[in-house]
Protein backbone atom coordinates (compact mmCIF):
# COMPACT_ATOMS: atom_id res chain seq x y z
CA UNK A 1 0.00 0.00 0.00
CA UNK A 2 1.43 3.35 -1.09
CA UNK A 3 0.71 6.18 1.33
CA UNK A 4 1.28 9.91 1.58
CA UNK A 5 1.90 11.95 4.70
CA UNK A 6 0.83 15.42 5.84
CA UNK A 7 -1.27 17.96 3.96
CA UNK A 8 -1.30 21.56 5.24
CA UNK A 9 -3.82 24.32 4.60
CA UNK A 10 -3.97 28.00 5.57
CA UNK A 11 -6.52 30.73 4.90
CA UNK A 12 -5.26 34.20 4.04
CA UNK A 13 -6.87 37.50 3.20
CA UNK A 14 -8.51 36.84 -0.15
CA UNK A 15 -7.73 33.17 -0.65
CA UNK A 16 -6.35 29.89 0.63
CA UNK A 17 -3.25 27.74 0.10
CA UNK A 18 -2.80 24.00 0.59
CA UNK A 19 0.47 22.06 0.30
CA UNK A 20 1.82 18.52 0.38
CA UNK A 21 5.07 16.79 -0.47
CA UNK A 22 5.40 14.54 -3.50
CA UNK A 23 6.47 11.29 -1.81
CA UNK A 24 4.60 8.00 -2.04
CA UNK A 25 5.87 5.64 0.68
CA UNK A 26 5.65 1.86 0.40
CA UNK A 27 5.82 1.08 4.10
CA UNK A 28 9.06 2.76 5.18
CA UNK A 29 10.48 2.73 1.64
CA UNK A 30 10.51 6.10 -0.18
CA UNK A 31 9.26 4.36 -3.33
CA UNK A 32 7.68 7.07 -5.51
CA UNK A 33 9.10 10.59 -5.33
CA UNK A 34 6.96 12.50 -7.78
CA UNK A 35 3.35 11.77 -6.81
CA UNK A 36 0.87 14.64 -6.63
CA UNK A 37 -1.66 14.42 -3.80
CA UNK A 38 -3.30 17.73 -4.72
CA UNK A 39 -6.32 18.09 -7.00
CA UNK A 40 -7.97 21.06 -8.70
CA UNK A 41 -11.70 20.31 -8.57
CA UNK A 42 -12.93 23.40 -10.44
CA UNK A 43 -12.16 27.12 -10.64
CA UNK A 44 -13.22 27.70 -7.01
CA UNK A 45 -12.23 24.49 -5.24
CA UNK A 46 -9.12 22.38 -4.65
CA UNK A 47 -8.18 19.59 -2.26
CA UNK A 48 -5.28 17.54 -0.93
CA UNK A 49 -5.29 14.09 0.65
CA UNK A 50 -3.05 12.06 2.91
CA UNK A 51 -3.27 8.32 3.47
CA UNK A 52 -3.70 5.54 0.91
CA UNK A 53 -2.81 6.78 -2.57
CA UNK A 54 -5.02 4.22 -4.34
CA UNK A 55 -8.06 5.46 -2.41
CA UNK A 56 -7.12 9.03 -3.35
CA UNK A 57 -7.02 8.00 -7.02
CA UNK A 58 -10.51 6.51 -6.62
CA UNK A 59 -11.77 9.74 -5.03
CA UNK A 60 -10.18 11.77 -7.82
CA UNK A 61 -11.92 9.65 -10.44
CA UNK A 62 -15.42 10.05 -9.00
CA UNK A 63 -14.91 13.77 -8.29
CA UNK A 64 -13.73 14.41 -11.86
CA UNK A 65 -16.77 12.58 -13.25
CA UNK A 66 -19.11 14.47 -10.93
CA UNK A 67 -17.67 17.81 -12.09
CA UNK A 68 -18.02 16.76 -15.75
CA UNK A 69 -21.67 15.81 -15.20
CA UNK A 70 -22.29 19.20 -13.56
CA UNK A 71 -20.66 21.13 -16.41
CA UNK A 72 -22.68 19.21 -19.02
CA UNK A 73 -25.87 20.73 -17.58
CA UNK A 74 -24.71 24.08 -18.98
CA UNK A 75 -26.62 26.12 -16.40
CA UNK A 76 -23.67 28.34 -15.46
CA UNK A 77 -23.38 26.95 -11.96
CA UNK A 78 -20.58 24.89 -10.43
CA UNK A 79 -19.95 23.16 -7.12
CA UNK A 80 -18.86 25.46 -4.31
CA UNK A 81 -16.12 24.46 -1.84
CA UNK A 82 -18.74 23.93 0.88
CA UNK A 83 -20.76 21.68 -1.43
CA UNK A 84 -17.71 19.52 -2.20
CA UNK A 85 -16.86 19.39 1.51
CA UNK A 86 -20.41 18.36 2.45
CA UNK A 87 -20.60 15.75 -0.32
CA UNK A 88 -17.22 14.28 0.60
CA UNK A 89 -18.30 14.01 4.24
CA UNK A 90 -21.24 11.83 3.17
CA UNK A 91 -19.03 9.69 0.92
CA UNK A 92 -16.52 9.00 3.70
CA UNK A 93 -19.23 8.28 6.27
CA UNK A 94 -21.05 5.98 3.84
CA UNK A 95 -17.90 3.93 3.19
CA UNK A 96 -17.13 3.82 6.91
CA UNK A 97 -20.67 2.55 7.61
CA UNK A 98 -20.11 -0.29 5.14
CA UNK A 99 -16.93 -1.19 7.10
CA UNK A 100 -14.94 -0.50 3.94
CA UNK A 101 -13.55 3.01 4.54
CA UNK A 102 -11.46 5.09 2.20
CA UNK A 103 -8.19 5.44 4.12
CA UNK A 104 -7.73 9.14 3.49
CA UNK A 105 -7.85 12.42 5.33
CA UNK A 106 -8.80 15.24 2.99
CA UNK A 107 -8.30 19.02 3.18
CA UNK A 108 -10.66 21.03 0.95
CA UNK A 109 -9.83 24.64 0.14
CA UNK A 110 -11.57 27.24 -1.97
CA UNK A 111 -12.69 30.80 -2.55
CA UNK A 112 -16.36 31.40 -3.36
CA UNK A 113 -18.62 34.48 -3.20
CA UNK A 114 -15.89 36.57 -1.60
CA UNK A 115 -15.12 34.07 1.19
CA UNK A 116 -12.18 31.76 1.79
CA UNK A 117 -13.05 28.20 2.75
CA UNK A 118 -10.94 25.50 4.41
CA UNK A 119 -12.49 22.20 5.49
CA UNK A 120 -11.38 18.82 6.83
CA UNK A 121 -12.83 15.32 6.35
CA UNK A 122 -11.31 12.11 7.71
CA UNK A 123 -11.90 8.43 6.92
CA UNK A 124 -14.71 8.20 9.51
CA UNK A 125 -16.66 11.11 8.07
CA UNK A 126 -15.64 13.52 10.83
CA UNK A 127 -15.71 17.00 9.30
CA UNK A 128 -15.10 20.58 10.38
CA UNK A 129 -13.85 23.95 9.13
CA UNK A 130 -10.89 25.94 10.47
CA UNK A 131 -8.53 28.76 9.40
CA UNK A 132 -5.57 26.34 9.53
CA UNK A 133 -5.59 22.59 8.94
CA UNK A 134 -3.04 19.79 8.97
CA UNK A 135 -3.31 16.03 8.50
CA UNK A 136 -1.04 13.18 9.54
CA UNK A 137 2.07 14.02 11.54
CA UNK A 138 1.52 17.66 10.64
CA UNK A 139 -1.41 17.77 13.08
CA UNK A 140 1.15 17.43 15.88
CA UNK A 141 4.08 19.47 14.53
CA UNK A 142 2.72 22.02 12.06
CA UNK A 143 -0.75 22.82 13.40
CA UNK A 144 0.48 24.39 16.69
CA UNK A 145 2.87 26.64 14.73
CA UNK A 146 0.17 27.77 12.30
CA UNK A 147 -2.28 28.44 15.12
CA UNK A 148 0.33 30.47 16.98
CA UNK A 149 0.91 32.68 13.94
CA UNK A 150 -2.83 33.25 13.39
CA UNK A 151 -3.38 34.06 17.06
CA UNK A 152 -0.90 36.92 16.69
CA UNK A 153 -2.21 38.02 13.28
CA UNK A 154 -5.63 36.60 12.32
CA UNK A 155 -5.55 37.98 8.76
CA UNK A 156 -2.47 36.92 6.80
CA UNK A 157 -1.35 38.19 3.41
CA UNK A 158 -0.71 35.77 0.56
CA UNK A 159 3.06 36.09 1.03
CA UNK A 160 2.83 35.50 4.79
CA UNK A 161 0.68 32.40 4.27
CA UNK A 162 3.13 31.00 1.74
CA UNK A 163 6.11 31.66 4.05
CA UNK A 164 4.26 29.96 6.91
CA UNK A 165 3.53 26.89 4.77
CA UNK A 166 7.19 26.73 3.67
CA UNK A 167 8.38 26.94 7.27
CA UNK A 168 6.03 24.16 8.40
CA UNK A 169 6.96 21.89 5.49
CA UNK A 170 10.64 22.33 6.36
CA UNK A 171 9.99 21.31 9.95
CA UNK A 172 8.01 18.28 8.81
CA UNK A 173 10.81 17.23 6.46
CA UNK A 174 13.33 17.26 9.30
CA UNK A 175 11.03 15.53 11.80
CA UNK A 176 8.74 13.19 9.85
CA UNK A 177 10.40 10.05 8.46
CA UNK A 178 7.72 9.70 5.75
CA UNK A 179 8.09 13.23 4.35
CA UNK A 180 10.13 14.50 1.42
CA UNK A 181 11.97 17.69 0.51
CA UNK A 182 10.05 18.28 -2.73
CA UNK A 183 6.82 20.16 -2.05
CA UNK A 184 4.00 21.39 -4.28
CA UNK A 185 1.14 23.68 -3.35
CA UNK A 186 -2.13 24.95 -4.80
CA UNK A 187 -2.92 28.62 -4.22
CA UNK A 188 -6.37 30.07 -4.86
CA UNK A 189 -6.76 33.83 -4.51
CA UNK A 190 -9.42 36.42 -5.31
CA UNK A 191 -9.09 37.21 -9.00
CA UNK A 192 -10.87 39.75 -11.23
CA UNK A 193 -11.97 36.93 -13.51
CA UNK A 194 -12.12 33.13 -13.42
CA UNK A 195 -8.72 31.55 -13.93
CA UNK A 196 -6.91 28.28 -13.37
CA UNK A 197 -5.60 27.50 -9.90
CA UNK A 198 -1.80 27.77 -10.15
CA UNK A 199 0.46 25.02 -8.87
CA UNK A 200 3.06 26.73 -6.68
CA UNK A 201 6.38 24.91 -6.54
CA UNK A 202 7.96 25.77 -3.21
CA UNK A 203 11.73 25.82 -2.83
CA UNK A 204 13.30 22.40 -2.42
CA UNK A 205 14.26 21.89 1.21
CA UNK A 206 17.89 21.33 2.15
CA UNK A 207 18.57 17.78 3.28
CA UNK A 208 20.47 18.88 6.39
CA UNK A 209 19.87 21.75 8.84
CA UNK A 210 22.78 23.92 10.01
CA UNK A 211 22.81 24.85 13.70
CA UNK A 212 24.45 28.06 14.87
CA UNK A 213 24.60 29.77 18.29
CA UNK A 214 21.80 32.24 18.86
CA UNK A 215 19.45 30.68 16.32
CA UNK A 216 17.28 27.58 16.45
CA UNK A 217 17.81 26.45 12.86
CA UNK A 218 19.18 28.18 9.80
CA UNK A 219 18.31 26.30 6.61
CA UNK A 220 21.03 26.14 4.01
CA UNK A 221 20.16 25.67 0.35
CA UNK A 222 23.72 25.08 -0.82
CA UNK A 223 25.73 21.88 -0.46
CA UNK A 224 28.94 23.92 -0.23
CA UNK A 225 27.52 25.86 2.71
CA UNK A 226 27.05 22.62 4.63
CA UNK A 227 30.78 21.94 4.47
CA UNK A 228 31.71 25.27 6.04
CA UNK A 229 31.96 25.62 9.84
CA UNK A 230 29.21 27.82 11.31
CA UNK A 231 30.06 31.48 11.78
CA UNK A 232 30.14 32.11 15.54
CA UNK A 233 31.19 35.75 15.39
Amino acid sequence: MVTGTSVLGVKFNGGVIIAADTLGSYGSLARFRNLSRLLKVNDTTMLGASGDYADFQYLKQIIDQMVIDEELLGDGHSYSPKAIHSWLTRVMYNRRSKINPLWNTVVIGGYYNGESFLGYVDMLGVAYEAPTLATGYGAYLAQPLMREVLEKKPSLTKEEARDLIERCMKILYYRDARSFNRVSALLLACLPRRAAIPVVHLRQISQRPVFTPGHLIIFSHSVSDLRKPPNTS
